[in-house]
């Protein structure tokens, strides 16, 4: 557990996990910022790099780096994900690089849940979860949609997924994802 400004900082779940054929793990806490603008706003794109190190994501993407990622929500959203001491100074320096420009850059930190599923079949756990296509998503692509009838977003990586979704429904996706990854559960 970490400290900011002497106020314990801990995740949705306290780091719960599950093993069964996949390996399913909350992470975090992690810091996020959803950055509004349109794509054309002048300076955008150098802002972003500025705070993640990435280029600015494509439609349907996203651009990682280390503990960095930047991620195409929308026409006009990005989902910016950092270590969580570093959002103060991340919020500062998107002020900095796109100021008299139309955005709103929003710490939604402590608003979110994450998890990672790994393993050779994890797939299986979001193919049964998700009404998402996941033979055809590439690395980097970043989904948006339903994750047993909540809202979420996750891409794949080569060890596995990252699965975000609301802080209030973690309880929920972590049963549905913990449910999926039960042995004697698999799709093929």
């Amino acid at each position: 557990m970490s400290e900011v400004a002497n106020i314990p900082v801990v995740s949705a779940l306290g780091g719960a996990s599950f093993d069964g054929f996949a390996r399913v793990r909350e992470i975090g806490p992690l810091g996020m910022i959803t950055l509004r603008a349109k794509p054309e706003v002048k300076g955008l794109s150098a802002a972003i790099k500025a705070v993640t190190g990435t280029a600015m994501p494509k439609q349907r993407r996203i651009e990682v780096k280390g503990e960095k990622a930047a991620g195409w929500m929308s026409p006009d959203e990005y989902l910016l994900v950092l270590p969580y001491t570093d959002v103060k100074a991340a919020l500062a320096t998107l002020a900095e690089k796109l100021a008299d420009q139309h955005h709103l850059a929003v710490d939604v930190s402590d608003a979110r849940a994450v998890f990672r599923i790994e393993g050779d079949r994890a797939s299986e756990v979001l193919s049964k979860l998700a009404p998402a296509d996941l033979a055809a998503l590439e690395k980097g692509e970043l989904r948006r949609t339903r994750i047993a009838q909540v809202a979420g977003a996750f891409w794949q990586d080569e060890t596995g997924f990252t699965v975000v979704c609301f802080r209030s429904v973690a309880g929920y996706v972590m049963g549905a994802l913990s449910h999926s990854a039960q042995p004697g559960s698999e799709l093929f």
